[in-house]
């Protein structure tokens, strides 16, 4: 079945008017099957076999994938499908992976004259920064190729509360939010304040000079801080409670 080549320009004007096409890069979308089009042309019904592939996809005839430098590549895990109570989440609603198995990695990185290895080793399960790495479909699996940096942290348990941070990140337990106001008003959820204290659960072990030394960090487990209110990662615990983790330099303050 013929297929029409369509460019950014042809497209834009007839998307506009598409709410399906809200958000969508045009560079990213693929159509089959229009045959010849004219302009105007383009309805709702025209996109129903509209494809969109986020990832880079490996072709089957290359057998394995070998990182550069401090790069590392991680099998995604699988998005929860249902809620606890069995319901079956849409596509939209499922939330985005922030972890996998650590499947390749590169030969490190070098500081000053400092050779240093990888952190990480094969089989290692890690939770990364939401946004980090390119999304790569491999032998039937979406992988993550990233740098070593983008790892938060080493995670051996199914709850998040035991996550163990690499290089200068910390984990914090988050403060509950104030439910009241300073003259007793009850706050609703919405104009509840995103709280920006907590407790450090735990540390990395710190960042690395010029010539590549290890410098602890300056915070320590138990420490009460205050961070930047929109930096880092957000998690929630198996009991409902809410962490965070983010780089010490993200870390303004300690309170006593």
């Amino acid at each position: 079945m013929a297929t029409s080549q369509l460019t950014a320009s042809s497209v834009t004007a007839s998307a506009r008017n598409l709410a399906s096409l809200q958000g969508l890069r045009l560079s990213t979308v693929k159509f089959s099957s229009f045959g010849t089009l004219k302009p105007g042309a383009l309805t709702s019904r025209s996109f129903k076999r509209l494809v969109v592939k986020a990832a880079t996809v490996v072709a089957p005839k290359y057998t394995s994938v070998k990182p550069l430098g401090d790069r590392v590549l991680v099998k995604i895990k699988e998005t929860e499908e249902k809620t606890e109570g069995g319901i079956l989440l849409p596509t939209t609603a499922q939330s985005k992976p922030q972890g996998g198995e650590v499947v390749a990695v590169g030969e490190g990185k070098t500081i000053g004259n400092t050779k240093l290895e990888s952190s990480v080793k094969t089989g290692a399960q890690v939770i990364y920064s939401k946004y980090a790495g390119t999304e790569v479909e491999f032998n039937g699996a979406n992988h993550l190729l990233l740098k070593e940096d983008d790892i938060v942290g080493l995670l051996e348990t199914d709850d998040i509360k035991d996550l163990k941070p690499l290089n200068d990140r910390v984990f914090i337990k988050v403060s509950e939010a104030e439910e009241k106001t300073a003259g007793g008003l009850l706050l609703t959820e919405a104009s509840k304040e995103k709280p920006s204290i907590g407790t450090v659960i735990a540390v990395g072990p710190g960042t690395l000079d010029e010539e590549g030394n290890l410098r602890p960090l300056s915070v320590s487990p138990g420490n009460t801080i205050l961070y930047s209110k929109y930096a880092g990662n957000d998690f929630k615990g198996n009991d409902g409670s809410n962490y965070i983790a983010l780089r010490a330099s993200d870390v303004m303050a300690a309170l006593y």
